[in-house]
C-alpha cells in the first residue's frame, strides 16, 4: 500500500495488527546468521568499472549526517553543499556520469538545525532527516517525544528518526513498544518514519527480530540498526536478521519496508558488503533510495577516494576527500 510524496518517497507502511502469537514464535540461530554473514564481502567480487557503478549507486543512498554537540550552521551549510555535488565534477566527467545529477540520499541534522538545512538544500529535491524522540537514548517523557516530532514535522523535517524505548524490548514489553511506536507515526504524520532499533542495547538477536517486526507492525517506513552513539553499531550479522524481518513482514503483507544501517560504515568495501547484502536478501527492488540509506557521515569521503583510484590508478590523501 504506497502514495505519492513530494519528498521523493512514495512508499508507505499502513501498519498491521499486533500478533503476539508470531512473535513468540520467532527465534534466531546465532550461529548459522554468523556464517551466512562472513560470507558477505567473500562470495562475491565486484571490480572495475561494475564496483564504481555500485559505489555510485551507494552515494545516492546516503543519509548524509551529522549529529555532533558542536555542530553550527556553517557545518550544516557545507554539508548540504557536499549532498548536492557528492562527487567532484572531474570525477563523473570521465566515468561519463556529468550529467546524471548524482546527489545522496537525504541529509540528516538535529531539529535547530533544520530550518538551515531546508535553506542549502533549496531547489535539491534532497529531504532533511531529523532525529528526534530524545536521540540517541531516548531518556525524555513520552510528551515531549510526541512534541519534538510535531515540531520536526512543523520545521520542514519530511523524515523523522525515532529511537525506541530499549527497556520495552529488553522487558518483553511487545504491547507497550507497538503503542509507542504507533504513536510516534501518528505524530509524523505525512513524514518518513524510520524506527532506530539501538540493537548494541537490544542483547540477543532475537530481540533484534522482534523489535523489528512489532515497529513494522506499528507502521514504521525504515528499520534502522543504530543512532551511531553506541559502543556497537551496524553489523553484518544484525542488518542480516533486520533485513529477513522486512523480507517475512512482506511476504505476509505485501508493504515494503526500507532498511538503515548506521554507525560504523566507513569504507567503501564495507558499502559494497550491504548492498550485496541487500540484493540477495531482499532483490534489486530494494537497491533504491526509497527502500535503503546508509546513515553515515566518513563513507562519502572514502567512496569518492575509491572512484578517483578507478579513474587515475592511483589512491589520493584521505584529506583530500573531505565530507564537507
Amino acid at each position: 500500500m504506497s502514495h505519492a510524496k513530494d519528498n521523493g518517497i512514495d512508499i508507505r507502511n499502513n501498519g498491521a495488527p499486533l500478533d503476539l502469537n508470531l512473535l513468540k514464535g520467532i527465534r534466531v540461530n546465532k550461529s548459522a546468521v554468523e556464517r551466512r554473514s562472513a560470507t558477505m564481502g567473500t562470495r562475491r567480487s565486484v571490480k572495475k568499472e561494475w564496483q564504481a557503478a555500485w559505489l555510485l549507486k551507494a552515494v545516492t543512498m546516503i543519509d548524509l549526517t551529522t549529529l555532533s554537540g558542536d555542530d553550527t550552521p556553517g557545518n550544516v551549510i557545507r554539508l548540504c553543499a557536499k549532498a548536492r555535488r557528492p562527487i567532484r565534477q572531474d570525477l563523473l566527467d570521465n566515468l561519463g556520469m556529468s550529467d546524471a545529477n548524482i546527489t545522496v540520499g537525504a541529509v540528516c541534522v538535529y531539529h535547530n538545525m533544520i530550518e538551515t538545512a531546508i535553506e542549502a538544500l533549496e531547489g535539491s529535491q534532497i529531504p532533511v532527516a531529523a532525529v528526534s524522540t530524545g536521540f540517541p537514548a531516548g531518556q525524555i517523557s513520552l510528551d515531549q517525544k510526541l512534541e519534538e516530532i510535531e515540531k520536526s514535522v512543523k520545521a520542514g523535517a519530511k523524515e523523522i528518526d525515532i529511537v525506541i524505548s530499549r527497556a520495552h524490548v529488553l522487558r518483553g514489553e511487545w504491547k507497550e513498544l507497538y503503542e509507542e511506536v504507533k504513536l510516534f507515526r501518528k505524530s509524523c504524520g505525512d513524514a518518513h518514519m524510520k524506527a532506530i532499533l539501538e540493537t548494541g542495547d537490544l542483547t540477543t538477536l532475537t530481540n533484534t527480530a522482534r523489535a523489528s517486526v512489532v515497529c513494522m507492525m506499528a507502521g514504521s517506513d525504515f528499520i534502522k540498526t543504530s543512532t551511531g552513539k553506541a559502543s556497537v553499531n551496524a553489523t553484518l550479522p544484525v542488518s542480516l536478521v533486520m533485513v529477513r524481518a522486512i523480507r517475512e513482514y512482506y511476504e505476509a503483507t505485501g508493504i515494503k519496508v526500507g532498511f538503515k544501517p548506521a554507525g560504523g560504515i566507513q569504507k567503501a568495501k564495507q558499502a559494497l558488503e550491504w548492498l550485496i547484502l541487500i540484493k540477495e536478501e531482499l532483490g534489486d527492488e530494494w537497491l533504491t533510495p526509497e527502500l535503503f540509506r546508509f546513515g553515515a557521515s566518513s563513507l562519502l569521503g572514502d567512496i569518492e577516494r575509491q572512484l578517483e583510484h578507478f579513474v587515475t590508478g592511483r589512491y589520493s590523501a584521505s584529506y583530500r576527500h573531505p565530507m564537507a
